[in-house]
């Protein structure tokens, strides 16, 4: 499964509480190095699993945060990447002093992030009667009481993260513009751009799910649209295409026939599409001097004709003029000075989380900085926003 379809369980703590041995015995793997010396653990370390029951997971051990070494500043800032990505923490306690902790846990009341408590090292930690009454009394969590070297409290331990996510609903990428036996047609183009012999990740889901949906799906490139719909008996239900060739399908589809893109599908599946529609607007007074960031989740080499450093760049420099000023930031590299830019577009980000997307916007709403994505401004820019199915 994707990395960005997975739920992220993070391990947080102070050095030496025992985290990568808690990763390594959930695991069953020899996964992170454990040592008594302090700040072993540097950059997080990212292991996939599957809880049966609850399904695929990515378990992310992190840096002590009470980590004292010339690095720490440096680990701190990828724990902190880490916790933004968090779905479920896991916060390991070894004694009762509890200040860092408390700071930490109030990061995860901000950032709605449920969390559990572990007390590991039980074999060896005297009083663990009345640490574990402290918690319950200065946190309200009954911890978990686990001892990796002896193997006990596996069983209580995935049960309380498998209860952490029960109630959890399954969001849907088509959503509700898609019904049971709908005809689809999908739009992709097989440009140089196209990764040879596969299709890229967020068609491959859509097209799953429209399968599991019982959809009838015909794919097509884009110059071969009009055969694909002159070879159906009627007109598609719902066109999805590339967004990059909007402008294109949208004079070629017929009148009957909704519309939409993988990237704006995705801008409701991974992040706030609602906030993306009201920050496209900005775009009506956007200076011409602006400071604009691109977003792109995945690390590729760039080509000619590259959406994101080349083709959306084209379209905002032929609307506002060339003085604009574009960045284009790959992966988890968000500048920190966002307060310093004027819009933040966002790729599908089908490399991400969707905890991790919606951090990421609430942190520019915090700045009040726009955020919008891929399809939905390529749309604005082709003056097709309102014509299009959200």
């Amino acid at each position: 499964m994707p990395k960005g379809e997975r739920k992220h369980i993070a391990i947080f703590g102070r050095t030496n509480t025992g985290k990568s041995s808690l990763i390594n015995f959930l695991t069953n793997q020899n996964l992170s190095i454990v040592s008594d010396k302090e700040g072993t653990t540097t950059d997080p370390v990212y292991k996939n699993m599957e809880i049966i029951g609850l399904g695929a997971c990515t378990l992310i051990d992190t840096a002590g945060f009470d980590d004292s070494t010339y690095l720490s500043d440096e680990r701190m800032e990828k724990t902190e990447i880490a916790l933004l990505k968090t779905d479920l923490a896991i916060l390991v306690f070894s004694d009762d002093d509890f200040s860092i902790e408390k700071k930490w846990v109030e990061r995860f009341k901000y950032l709605e992030i449920p969390f559990i408590c572990v007390i590991n090292k039980i074999d060896i930690i005297k009083e663990q009667d009345i640490l574990a009454t402290k918690i319950l009394n200065d946190f309200g969590k009954n911890p978990i009481l686990v001892s990796c070297k002896e193997k006990i409290g596996f069983e209580d331990l995935i049960y309380t993260i498998k209860s952490n996510f029960k109630d959890e609903m399954e969001m849907e990428i088509t959503g509700e513009l898609v019904k049971e036996n709908d005809v689809v047609l999908l739009v992709m183009p097989q440009d140089k751009q196209a990764p040879k012999g596969r299709l890229i990740l967020p068609q491959v889901q859509v097209l799953r799910e429209l399968l599991d949906k019982k959809c009838t799906v015909l794919s097509t490139s884009l110059k071969d649209i009009s055969n694909a719909l002159n070879s159906l008996k009627k007109s598609p239900d719902v066109i999805i295409t590339d967004s990059q060739i909007f402008k294109e399908v949208y004079e070629q589809k017929p009148t009957e026939s909704k519309i939409t893109s993988f990237s704006v599908l995705f801008a409701g599946y991974k992040g706030d599409i609602h906030y993306y529609l009201e920050s496209v607007k900005i775009l009506e007074n956007l200076k011409g001097s602006a400071n604009i960031i691109i977003s792109e989740a995945c690390t590729h080499n760039a080509i000619d004709g590259d959406i994101g450093r080349e083709k959306i760049p084209n379209l905002l420099r032929k609307k506002f003029g060339n003085d604009i000023n574009i960045t284009v930031v790959t992966g988890d590299n968000l500048p920190k000075d966002l307060e310093n830019y004027d819009l933040i577009i966002q790729c599908g980000a089908c490399m991400f989380n969707r905890k991790y997307v919606l951090n990421r916007i609430n942190m520019a709403k915090d700045k009040n900085i726009p955020v919008t994505n891929y399809g939905i401004i390529i749309a604005y820019l082709n003056g097709i926003l309102d014509k299009i199915n959200i």
